[in-house]
């Protein structure tokens, strides 16, 4: 696949992710054939995947009357995210064997490579393009992230 296509490619995903388009089937007499399908807007875990808790502020106990129930506050985050430039599978290392780019409490630049996403067998370096620490993982490696998916709290 030369580059002008694989320019066309991401071009044809960007532009299903701002429209209701959920699978595109392109198709050159015998030369190739391309599917892509992007899944809806709720994402549903696979079964190996743990649900992500939320910590919340603690409910202050002190008296309180029948029918009469505190609202519970939600804890916002602290920090920029570094996002997904684009849909597919996100890896924290160049291999298997490799450590991490970056882990939990690392300083990273605009420059720092935090990760790499796999679309269509091509892999494609993250870079932070914020300067800070990293505060939080937030995609398990292996997984696959939609455009735009917050992939790295910077703190």
């Amino acid at each position: 696949m030369d580059p002008k296509q694989l320019k066309d490619i991401k071009e044809l995903m960007a532009a299903m992710e701002k429209t209701d388009i959920t699978t595109i089937r392109i198709k050159d007499k015998d030369k190739y054939e391309i599917e892509l399908r992007r899944e809806g807007a709720i994402h549903v875990p696979h079964h190996h995947e743990m649900p992500r808790f939320m910590p919340h502020a603690p409910v202050p106990h002190h008296h309180k009357t029948p029918g009469h129930e505190e609202p519970q506050k939600e804890v916002v985050l602290d920090g920029k995210f570094i996002t997904a430039p684009l849909v597919g599978t996100v890896y924290h290392a160049s291999s298997p064997e490799d450590p991490p780019f970056v882990k939990v409490g690392d300083r990273v630049d605009e420059n720092t490579v935090v990760c790499i996403i796999e679309a269509m067998k091509v892999m494609n370096e993250v870079k932070a393009g914020i300067s800070g620490t990293v505060g939080e993982v937030l995609v398990s490696n292996g997984h696959p992230v939609e455009f735009g998916a917050k992939i790295i709290r910077i703190v």
